[in-house]
């Protein structure tokens, strides 16, 4: 881990977490989980209990609760155990930009599904209804079977980028 170059300015953080969790939630996140987010990012090992989430976004453990459970299901952030103890920490990944959209099947597919079931109940795909559903259901294969792609040639990137930064 690279060490800081200069000191930790604590209220460019708040700036800086008030920025991203504003933009997050502008672009459909919920405000809460958006903003425990860029607490997360903004922390200095990623790591922090639901105590530590609330005292710092200034919220009550329950509101903690729902943000912290709505990231991980989208998967931008873990729930872990601190060794001998009964306190849950919670975790940003590393990646989470990556496993949060790169994850097909649990973003696209339910809702592929659900449309695809629903193209017979509106008369098929001959109807208006139906060429609609269809279409989205067609756009979201596609979707998928590009995320696949993106993520190979991201993970490729990456290597090449860790080889780059590693002379040994």
């Amino acid at each position: 881990m690279a060490k800081p170059t200069m000191p930790r300015d604590e209220e460019a953080v708040r700036r800086f977490v008030e920025r991203l969790g504003s933009v997050l939630n502008a672009a459909g996140l919920p405000r809460l989980p958006s903003r425990a987010f860029a607490v997360l990012m903004a922390d200095e090992d990623g790591t922090m209990t639901a105590a530590e989430l609330a005292d710092a976004l200034a919220v009550s453990p329950a509101a903690v609760s729902g943000a912290v459970r709505y990231l991980q299901q989208v998967r931008m952030i873990r729930r872990e155990r601190e060794r001998g103890s009964r306190r849950d920490t919670f975790v940003v990944m590393d990646d989470a930009w990556h496993d949060m959209m790169i994850n097909h099947e649990l973003a696209y597919l339910p809702i592929r599904d659900a449309m695809a079931a629903g193209v017979a109940g509106v008369g098929g795909p001959a109807t208006a209804a139906g060429a609609r559903l269809s279409l989205s259901v067609d756009f979201l294969e596609f979707i998928s079977a590009e995320m696949d792609g993106i993520a190979a040639r991201w993970e490729a990137h990456r290597a090449q980028a860790s080889a780059g930064a590693d002379p040994s």
